[in-house]
């Protein structure tokens, strides 16, 4: 296993509903290190979606550290945290947000249109590269209504992987799906983990990939209350 890429000291995070103030997240700890496959497991409610948005910089802290990458985000400004979430983070949820106007390999592309520093080369390989990995080559000129539910899921990853992140957050990525088709996605997230050393952090209430994960976080009232390793 590598170097420590998110280190999480004391994070808590409290929402406002009406005068009652929810704590969502309390004074929680938690190092994940390049190339793991870490699940967040617990009841809807037990923090792990808040969690996820926190590191991803999707949302903002109520106090304590959370460092990336040997960056401490409370210190940055926007377009440091912009370029953060482009070059390190890809994202996968339950629900596929594609563009219905466009194909899938056109899908895939969106976030290289961001990228100023590599070719117009490069980006067609990368976007080849990865449909490919995720079993879509003989879809790729198919717009989303033309696909099932799995074959989305797959897009929406290989949309993920093609900035080539560290890592990928992945929030309920297999809830919308069948079983086998699930397993068929949590599949795929494992041999990119293993070939390109992606590390994934999934937040999920699925056995399927709590059983697969290299460590369980398993989560409760805002806290990490008890780790296992696979």
């Amino acid at each position: 296993m590598g170097k420590d890429i998110v280190v999480i000291k004391g994070l808590t995070k409290d929402y406002s509903l009406g005068k009652t103030k929810v704590n969502a997240l309390k004074k929680l700890d938690l190092t994940i290190k390049q190339g793991e496959f870490v699940a967040l497991s617990g009841v809807s409610g037990s923090g792990k979606s808040t969690l996820l948005n926190i590191i991803g910089c999707l949302d903002q802290m109520t106090s304590g550290e959370v460092i990336i990458n040997g960056q401490s985000i409370a210190k940055l400004k926007d377009k440091e945290l912009d370029k953060l979430r482009l070059y390190t983070f890809g994202f996968v949820f339950q629900s596929f947000n594609l563009l219905s106007v466009l194909s899938v390999e056109e899908n895939v592309a969106l976030p290289l249109s961001l990228l100023k520093d590599i070719s117009k080369k490069e980006k067609a390989e990368r976007v080849a590269y990865f449909v490919e990995k995720v079993g879509l080559d003989k879809y790729k000129k198919h717009k989303p209504y033309e696909l099932s539910g799995g074959q989305c899921q797959r897009v929406a990853i290989a949309r993920a992987l093609v900035t080539k992140p560290q890592i990928v957050l992945a929030d309920e990525p297999t809830a919308n799906l069948d079983k086998g088709t699930g397993t068929e996605i949590v599949d795929i997230m494992q041999k990119i983990n293993k070939e390109e050393g992606t590390a994934f952090i999934f937040s999920t209430h699925d056995s399927k990939i709590v059983d697969r994960a290299s460590r369980v976080c398993f989560m409760e009232d805002g806290l990490i209350k008890q780790e296992e390793y696979r």
